[in-house]
């Protein structure tokens, strides 16, 4: 009986690879542009506004790395970013997938909106926003008022570009994508692989296609299926306050023993007047949380500069916080995808209440790193959030997270929800555990394969 039931296991998965395998080979696939890897890509059109199924059209690029064995189905994998190029990612990166490529197929896609001046192949919106500055929080009603015009502004340059497509990019809309895309795979049940923000895209996958999941690994992400959002967003700052707990631990032992006092007196004197950094810089207690936050999270390689760094602001020089890369960031992209997936105040006073929160309960990392920070640009958007946070249904098969840091926290918040689920811990910095953790990959292997899962509380 037992090897009765094996073997007709045996032939579901054989069927399904076989299945997938014709659907794949139905699409028109040619070699990808300045492919040295194999890797073959096809066009998938879908609506630009899947409220709209028989409207307009954009075109999706797909890839796909052949399994080098007898195929048993595909692995859809996103990089996140948002807009993360699929294919040249998983072109650069083909490496990672030698393992699995045994016995799947990998196959990945260019986001929707993000095109060629993002790398990817998709159809874009044609206009290239820009890493700027993370405002400052408004003081005033006068200041929230500008922040709101000052945004909106920004938005509409893009926003008037191609409206439709605009308003269209949330991780729902790429979601659904990858239902497209797996319906013309074949239709066999999702395997997904999401990193980094495209985490968001599987957890907006799971809510809406819950019965299509087979296995679903989130990878290095955050929570976005908060029943209470207020309650996550302090979990967020709390995380962040354990990486500077974690440093001034450190300092305790290692000579010092002065910089939690002195980074506290200094948040406080830059929130008031910001200490200069170089020419025409100066930087606020939140730019130093924010920079402090990035530092601490690297670990102990991070940690003795990031002490000279404090004292040496404390002083008034600001200098060592400094990027290498810029001198007024920390910054971000302006949020086309993050705008409609994040819920943001309506008005200063529920801007200031949140703040107020968020600083009592991580009262040296403050706000800084928290989406209450990231979304200051979204306020005055020109669309509305689409696709806000919500928990995950019940019915789902249980999913496998993964995270260092801050993130395997997160991750298991989410998919806690989920009898069943399991999230491997790496004890350590770093963000994604598939690509440099072969204790990681070996388990996410396991599960997307064979759907066996990790023991609970497992660690690499």
């Amino acid at each position: 009986m037992l090897k009765s039931i094996a073997m007709a296991l045996v032939l579901l998965t054989a069927g399904s690879g076989m299945r997938a395998q014709h659907a794949a080979d139905a699409l028109e696939w040619s070699p990808c542009p300045n492919d040295k890897v194999g890797m073959r890509c096809a066009d998938l059109q879908v609506p630009v506004d899947w409220q709209d199924p028989g409207g307009r059209k954009i075109t999706l690029k797909l890839g796909r790395l052949a399994s080098t064995g007898t195929s048993e189905g595909v692995a859809l994998i996103a990089y996140g970013g948002p807009g993360g190029p699929g294919v040249a990612i998983t072109q650069a990166q083909s490496g990672w997938w030698t393992d699995l490529r045994k016995r799947m197929d990998i196959v990945t896609w260019d986001t929707r909106g993000y095109g060629a001046q993002f790398g990817g192949l998709s159809t874009g919106l044609p206009c290239l926003w820009t890493r700027i500055p993370l405002p400052a929080f408004p003081r005033n009603d006068a200041d929230f008022g500008r922040l709101s015009d000052t945004n909106r502004g920004q938005a509409e340059v893009c926003r008037q570009a191609d409206p439709t497509l605009f308003a269209t990019m949330s991780s729902a809309d790429h979601a659904r994508d990858m239902e497209a895309i797996r319906k013309a795979l074949g239709g066999a049940k999702l395997n997904y692989y999401g990193a980094s923000y495209a985490g968001f895209y599987g957890q907006a996958y799971a809510r809406l296609f819950p019965d299509q999941v087979r296995t679903m690994v989130l990878d290095g992400t955050w929570n976005h299926s908060a029943a209470d959002w207020s309650r996550e967003l302090e979990e967020m700052a709390k995380g962040n306050e354990r990486f500077l707990t974690r440093f001034f631990d450190w300092c305790a032992a290692n000579a010092c023993q002065d910089v939690p006092a002195t980074w506290r007196a200094l948040v406080a004197r830059a929130d008031r007047v910001p200490v200069p950094a170089a020419k025409n810089v100066a930087y606020t207690g939140g730019d130093l949380q924010a920079f402090a936050i990035a530092s601490a999270r690297q670990g102990r390689t991070a940690w003795p500069g990031l002490a000279q760094a404090i004292r040496k602001a404390h002083a008034g020089d600001a200098s060592a916080f400094l990027p290498a890369r810029g001198a007024r960031y920390p910054d971000q992209a302006t949020g086309v995808t993050e705008c409609t997936d994040w819920p943001r105040a309506a008005d200063r006073k529920e801007l200031d209440a949140t703040i107020s929160r968020l600083r009592k309960v991580a009262p040296n990392a403050g706000p800084a790193g928290t989406i209450a920070t990231g979304v200051l640009q979204c306020i005055g958007w020109p669309t509305p959030v689409t696709n806000p946070p919500a928990p995950l249904p019940k019915t789902l098969p249980p999913l496998l997270g993964a995270g260092a840091w801050g993130e395997s926290d997160a991750v298991a918040r989410a998919i806690g929800q989920v009898a069943g689920s399991v999230t491997i811990n790496h004890d350590g910095p770093g963000h994604t555990l598939y690509g440099a953790n072969t204790c990681a990959r070996d388990h996410i292997n396991r599960y997307l394969t064979d759907k066996v899962l990790p023991p609970e509380n497992t660690t690499c």
